[in-house]
């Protein structure tokens, strides 16, 4: 069952936030319009979003970021997130003009790919004067809780979505709702017996 079809269940507060983020993604407040192009190319590539639809993820951080919505703390080796956001989207832009010779959404998806793997695998070594693994917790935090915030990537993951007003009545270990999918384990190939499956 689709997230939202537990839509009746919730306050109305609780609704209006979450069918908000089914609708057109709001103006970009935080980052400009090439800040913008970076970020979301860094988005697709951390999350794999290969094509379109997409979870609106730049839109998602940067209206975090425009309400100064952080996590409330920073590594004592990075600056505060909005600073560290502007210095390491111009970073991966310096970089790709030295390794690609264009801006990093201009690049190709494996271009791209290489060039992120290529601040990966640099650990705690410094990347434009910070950490890298603190830079691409930085990413990867704003990223995801973005990403899993939206109903899309709810109905990828099996979340029904919030319990709140309803709650819920079946607890225990492996208790399910009625409205709730039973995971599958992950040897369990679901395409197996199918028609053309080898």
């Amino acid at each position: 069952m689709s997230a939202t079809g537990q839509v009746r269940h919730w306050d109305t507060t609780t609704s209006a936030v979450v069918m908000a983020r089914l609708g057109p993604p709001g103006d970009v407040r935080f980052f400009t319009p090439a800040e913008e192009a970076t970020a979301d190319a860094l988005f697709n590539q951390l999350l794999d979003q290969h094509e379109e639809p997409r979870v609106p993820v730049v839109a998602l951080v940067d209206a975090r970021l425009a309400r100064q919505d952080t996590d409330g703390w920073h590594y004592e080796g990075m600056p505060i997130d909005p600073e560290a956001w502007r210095r390491t989207l111009a970073g991966l832009d310096e970089d790709a003009r030295m390794r690609c010779g264009c801006l990093l959404a201009e690049a190709t998806w494996p271009q791209q790919a290489r060039l992120l793997q290529s601040i990966q695998n640099l650990g705690p070594t410094p990347w434009r004067g910070m950490p890298a693994t603190q830079v691409w917790s930085l990413w990867t935090r704003y990223a995801c809780s973005a990403f899993y915030s939206h109903p899309w990537a709810w109905d990828e993951i099996g979340f029904a979505g919030p319990a709140y007003p309803r709650g819920y009545k079946n607890m225990g270990l492996n208790s399910v709702e009625p409205f709730e999918v039973r995971d599958a384990h992950p040897t369990d190939d679901p395409t197996r017996g199918k028609e053309g499956h080898r």
